[in-house]
Order: C-alpha cells, then sequence, then structure tokens
C-alpha cells in the first residue's frame, strides 16, 4: 500500500502543476498570436502610410490618361490640319500608343479589373477612330479634318457612350474602395 500511496500523493503533485503548465502554455501561445497580429497591423499601416499616396497618384495619372484619350479631347489636342486623313489616323493612334505606354507603370498600384477597363477604353477608342478612317468614301484623298468631324459626328449622332467613361467610372470606383 506504501507505493500506491505514493503514487496517489504524487498524483496529487504533478497533476495540478501539469494543468497549470498547460494553462500559462495556452495562454501564453495566445498572447504570442495576438503580438504577432498587432505587428502585421502595425506593419500593414505603415506600408499603406507609404503606398496609398501612391495609389493614389496612379489613379490620378490613370484618370488623366482617359481624359486625354477621350476623342472629344484627343481630336481637340491634335491638330488635324493641313493633314491627309491617312496621316491623321496614324497620328491619333500613335498618339494614343504613346499616352498609354507613358503611364503603363501605374497600373502596379491598380487592381487588375481597373487596368482591364482602361485598355479597353483604349482599344474602343482606337476601334472607333480606325472604323470611321475606313467609312471614308475616299479615304486616300480625304483630309484629317474630315476624319476628325466624322469621328465626333458619330459619337454625336449615334448616342455612342464616351468609350472611356466606364474606365472612368472604375477608376473612380476603386479610389472610393480605398477609404
Amino acid at each position: 500500500m506504501d507505493t500506491t500511496a505514493y503514487i496517489f500523493d504524487l498524483l496529487k503533485i504533478i497533476l495540478p502543476a501539469l494543468i497549470v503548465a498547460g494553462a500559462i502554455y495556452f495562454l501564453f501561445q495566445q498572447f504570442l498570436e495576438r503580438e504577432q497580429q498587432r505587428r502585421l497591423i502595425e506593419m500593414r499601416l505603415e506600408a499603406s502610410k507609404t503606398t496609398l499616396p501612391l495609389r493614389l497618384q496612379a489613379l490620378e495619372r490613370v484618370t488623366l490618361l482617359l481624359e486625354r484619350l477621350s476623342p472629344q479631347n484627343l481630336l481637340v489636342r491634335i491638330s488635324s490640319a493641313n493633314q491627309s486623313a491617312a496621316d491623321y489616323h496614324r497620328l491619333l493612334l500613335q498618339e494614343i500608343r504613346a499616352e498609354v505606354e507613358h503611364n503603363l507603370s501605374q497600373q502596379l498600384y491598380m487592381q487588375p479589373e481597373t487596368w482591364a477597363a482602361v485598355r479597353l477604353a483604349q482599344n474602343s477608342v482606337s476601334n472607333l477612330i480606325s472604323s470611321q478612317f475606313q467609312k471614308l468614301p475616299n479615304s486616300a484623298e480625304a483630309r484629317g479634318s474630315e476624319l476628325a468631324r466624322r469621328i465626333l459626328e458619330t459619337m454625336m449622332n449615334d448616342e455612342l457612350p464616351d468609350p472611356t467613361a466606364a474606365a472612368i467610372l472604375a477608376v473612380k470606383r476603386e479610389a472610393v474602395a480605398m477609404f
């Protein structure tokens, strides 16, 4: 019986010690997890202080890009004076490509869906210009001013929405989602 009493006494000591050790381990584990989450939140907050201005600047630049690609603004900015329709067509498409290439790096700070909307707007404007050039009765002899007039008339008469409007809306939605 002596060994049974000894084992029983030993269990009286070891069992509470194991329970206390388990509770301490559990509490310490929870503390470490909370501390890690707090540090992660602090790191994200610090990173957002740096990246938020960059993201906003990128969205501003892309909005400016889309405004510059808008057919109405593009045609006003690039004069068609003394140019053939073919030369003007080529110049417009070259300007669109140059504008987009100049702002390609901005996609790093944007959602992929927003950048896809920007690319869709670019393609829509290019397609509108090319389709109107192809519809000119005598494109070899037509003037740039005729192409510009035809593009503007198509946008007004056919009541086509501005090809860049949807992309501008997507950029605005992304900007609002940041706050």
